[in-house]
């Protein structure tokens, strides 16, 4: 993180409820922080996030308007990173992003105001409990008697496979290609494939076991987040953002399997 943004996180912490007074869609301002709290009015702030991070960032979120209570994030929008950035392109009204890779942000152009990495994280083989294909190396994923599901190669985590199963010298005739990392993992859990790639934060807890293949520690993925330009609310926008790279958000990052930036 850059110098002044350090100085703006410490800014936006320290001051979202006095500072937090921006417009709604009508233009109108809306009240913020402290003085919402006090007059029962309530800044709504919209994000998108990449589908591996909604458990950490439904705690994050949670924690946030714990500390913030003028401010109400809504359900956050998750989806495959590529699908959300094409979403805020289009119009879609959100004040934060939070990307699984870097190129998907820049992607969206000067709509970022600006970018902080604020986690990493490497791929791993999924497979159904008992591991019914015996998949035991990333070359097995190769094997056409293998049924295998991979996230498409316009999303994060596709581009990530395609890097790993290229390093690894490994052809993969997938059975199909799906738009975020979740619905890779449900195939994988209902036996619908013998193995998957997904994100080593995704397995845990979740009725698959998985193994980490050889070379994934050579394809990290690193997450960025940013307020977005044309946000209602710009200073709750920055100090969520803020809230993400300081101290509580990357405790939760940290408790679900993210690496540091």
């Amino acid at each position: 993180m850059s110098p002044p943004r350090a100085l703006g996180v410490v800014a936006a912490l320290a001051g979202v409820g006095v500072a937090l007074a921006a417009c709604g869609s009508a233009g109108e301002p809306r009240a913020g922080g402290a003085d919402a709290a006090a007059s029962g009015a309530q800044v709504e702030l919209t994000v998108f996030a990449a589908a591996s991070l909604q458990g950490s960032f439904d705690e994050i979120a949670r924690l946030f308007e714990a500390e913030n209570p003028g401010i109400d994030v809504r359900p956050i929008v998750y989806d495959g990173s590529s699908t959300l950035a094409a979403q805020i392109v289009e119009g879609a009204p959100a004040d934060v992003f939070a990307a699984a890779d870097e190129a998907t942000m820049a992607g969206i152009g000067d709509l970022a105001t600006t970018t902080d990495v604020f986690a990493t994280n490497t791929l791993v083989v999924a497979v159904p409990e008992g591991n019914p294909g015996d998949v035991q190396s990333i070359g097995d994923l190769g094997d056409p008697q293998r049924t295998v599901v991979l996230c498409a190669p316009e999303v994060p985590c596709g581009a990530a496979a395609e890097r790993l199963l290229a390093g690894a010298g490994v052809r993969v005739d997938a059975a199909s290609y799906e738009q975020n990392v979740a619905a890779v993992l449900t195939k994988v859990a209902a036996d619908e494939a013998d193995a998957g790639l997904v994100y080593a934060t995704d397995v845990s807890g979740r009725p698959v076991e998985s193994f980490v293949p050889e070379g994934a520690a050579e394809v990290v993925n690193r997450y960025p987040i940013a307020p977005l330009e044309g946000s209602a609310d710009p200073a709750a926008a920055e100090a969520f953002v803020a809230f993400v790279v300081s101290g509580p958000g990357r405790a939760v990052l940290e408790d679900r399997g993210f690496g540091a930036p």
